[in-house]
C-alpha cells in the first residue's frame, strides 16, 4: 500500500547483485506506474523507464525535449509502487557535467536503482534512428566521470551507453565502451547492435555488465532470452513494449466504438474492474482504515468489468 515494501538502498544492492554476465535478466519497459506491480507479479527481475517512452507519453518525440524535473517525477513516481529495481534513461544527462552530477542526485532522490547516458549530442536522437551525432570521447567520459563522482550512494548504477556502432562501427563502439569504463561507468549498454556475435564481443570485451536492447522495429533483431544469455548478456530491457501493446488495444477499441457505436465488442479483452483494483491494491487500503475506505472490492475472478 501507497509505497514498495523494499527501500531504494536495497533495491539498489538487488540491482547489482543480478547483474552478473549471461544472467539475462529481463526488464519490461513501462511508462506508467499502473503496469509496474503487475510487472512484479509476473516474476520479472526489474523494470525499465525508457527517456522515449516518457517523451511519447507527453505527445513528444524522443530528441531531447524532456527535462530532468518531467523524468525523474515520473520514474520515481513508477520506482515508488513496485520492489523491483528501476533502471531509468537519463539521455545525455540534461546538460553539461555538473548538470550531469545532479541528475544523478535527482534521480537518487526519486528512489531509481540506476539510470544510463549516452555519448550523443544533445538535442539527441532514438538510438535505432540514423544520422546521430556523437561527441568525442572526452566529452561522453567526462559525463560518465561527472555522474560516478555526484552519486552519493555508491550501489546507484552508472550505466554508460554508446550509440557509436551506428555511426562509426562495432569495433570504434568497443574502444568507446573500454573508455566510458575507465571512467567510472558501472555497466555497459552497446545500442543497435546487428547480431548476436557483436553482442558477444561487446560483452568479451568490457570486465562490467552488459545490457541489450530488445525494441521492436530497431536495428536489432529481436532475440531470445536464452541467445543473448549465451552471448554473455547480463540484463535485457523491452522499452516501449508495453506502451505499444496499449496503444495498440486502446486504436482497436476505438475503431469499435466509431464502427459499432459501442464498445460492447472490445470488452472481453480489457482488463476487468476487479483485476485493476487488485492491482492498484484497494483490500490494503480498505483494510489500513474501514473507517474511510468501507467499501466491498470486486472478487478479481467475477465478470465485473
Amino acid at each position: 500500500m501507497l509505497y514498495s515494501h523494499t527501500t531504494p538502498e536495497q533495491k539498489r544492492r538487488n540491482l547489482r547483485a543480478m547483474l552478473t554476465p549471461g544472467a539475462a535478466r529481463q526488464f519490461p519497459g513501462t511508462f506508467t506506474p499502473l503496469s509496474a506491480p503487475l510487472i512484479q507479479e509476473k516474476g520479472f527481475d526489474g523494470i525499465y523507464i525508457s527517456g522515449g517512452v516518457l517523451a511519447n507519453e507527453l505527445g513528444l518525440p524522443d530528441v531531447g525535449l524532456t527535462t530532468l524535473t518531467e523524468v525523474a517525477q515520473r520514474a520515481g513516481q513508477i520506482a515508488r509502487v513496485t520492489d523491483l529495481p528501476a533502471l531509468v534513461d537519463a539521455d545525455t544527462g540534461f546538460g553539461e557535467p555538473m548538470n550531469v552530477a545532479r541528475t544523478v542526485q535527482e534521480l537518487e532522490n526519486a528512489g531509481l536503482a540506476g539510470c544510463h547516458i549516452e555519448d550523443q549530442f544533445n538535442p539527441k536522437r532514438c538510438g535505432h534512428l540514423d544520422g546521430k551525432n556523437m561527441v568525442d570521447v572526452e566529452t561522453a567520459t567526462k559525463r560518465i566521470a561527472a555522474a560516478a563522482s555526484g552519486r552519493r550512494d555508491e550501489d546507484f548504477l552508472i550505466m554508460a551507453r554508446t550509440d557509436l556502432r551506428a555511426v562509426e562501427g562495432l569495433d570504434a563502439a568497443i574502444e568507446r565502451a573500454k573508455a566510458l569504463v575507465d571512467s567510472g561507468a558501472d555497466a555497459i549498454f552497446p545500442e543497435a547492435m546487428r547480431s548476436l556475435e557483436e553482442f558477444a564481443a561487446v560483452c568479451e570485451a568490457v570486465d562490467v555488465p552488459v545490457l541489450a536492447n530488445m525494441t521492436e522495429f530497431g536495428k536489432s533483431d529481436l532475440f531470445t532470452r536464452d541467445q543473448l544469455a549465451d552471448a554473455g548478456v547480463a540484463v535485457i530491457i523491452y522499452p516501449v513494449t508495453s506502451q505499444r501493446s496499449a496503444m495498440g488495444a486502446i486504436e482497436r477499441t476505438l475503431d469499435t466504438i466509431r464502427t459499432d457505436g459501442t464498445q460492447q465488442a472490445a470488452v472481453e479483452e480489457m482488463m476487468t474492474r476487479a483485476r485493476l483494483y487488485e492491482l492498484v491494491d484497494y483490500e490494503g487500503y480498505n483494510a489500513f482504515d474501514t473507517g474511510i475506505f468501507n467499501f466491498d472490492v470486486p472478487d478479481v475472478h467475477t465478470s465485473d468489468s
